[in-house]
């Protein structure tokens, strides 16, 4: 699977329309024979090509929906040009960073793995690659309570972390560590603290800790 990347370039053609008028009259005057030929040729030339420049990349932005043929959840987040992502199908995860720009993310993770995905203002459009595999996903846009959401706390010397999507319809997956050893993570109520391995954590929105990803 290949995204595309970079602007859409639209050419536009105008149609080479050519008239031509001829016409041969004799006419005497005076007794002398006057022969007359009129040969007109019109050539329009074609405009210029019209270049449509990149979709610029929104300012703030969140999508969040399946991996096809996967399983799993990916959510995307945009502030500012500062882009991440999270993958999760409740067995595993993968956080991303990167950038948006031009209509367009590229986000790096763990191992060389990657997002790449168009933004189109509803949607977005991409690739998840992870290790040798790779999916297809469309990400709508999400608007709370649906969206991105992560916990990290230190508890007694251990380290909780989780991460959390949830989607418009209901539908959420979340994965959670203690000291990198999967723990068992609980269905997330929005706006509320979960407990994790029975410590009650403070589950952030993405515009809490956003600033806090590198």
């Amino acid at each position: 699977m290949t995204l595309a990347a970079g602007g859409i370039v639209t050419v536009a053609l105008g149609v080479l329309s050519v008239s031509a008028a001829s016409s041969a009259n004799l006419t005497e005057a005076g007794g002398a024979a006057q022969a007359g030929a009129a040969a007109t040729t019109q050539v329009s030339p074609p405009p210029p090509a019209a270049v449509k420049t990149a979709r610029p990349a929104p300012v703030r932005a969140d999508y969040a929906g399946r991996v096809k043929g996967q399983g799993g959840l990916i959510a995307i987040s945009v502030r500012n040009g500062k882009a991440i992502g999270y993958f999760c199908d409740g067995r595993t995860e993968a956080w991303f960073a990167g950038r948006a720009k031009d209509g367009q993310v590229r986000l790096k993770g763990f191992g060389g793995s990657s997002v790449t995905a168009r933004l189109d203002g509803k949607r977005a459009v991409g690739d998840l690659n992870i290790g040798r595999e790779s999916w297809d996903f469309t990400a709508p846009t999400a608007k709370k309570p649906s969206g991105l959401y992560r916990a990290s706390a230190i508890v007694r010397g251990a380290r909780i972390k989780a991460g959390w999507i949830v989607l418009a319809d209901g539908t959420q997956t979340g994965f959670a560590k203690r000291d990198e050893r999967p723990v068992a993570v609980p269905v997330l109520a929005p706006g509320t603290d979960p407990t994790i391995d029975g410590t009650r954590v403070d589950a952030k929105d993405v515009d809490e800790f956003i600033g806090e990803m590198p």
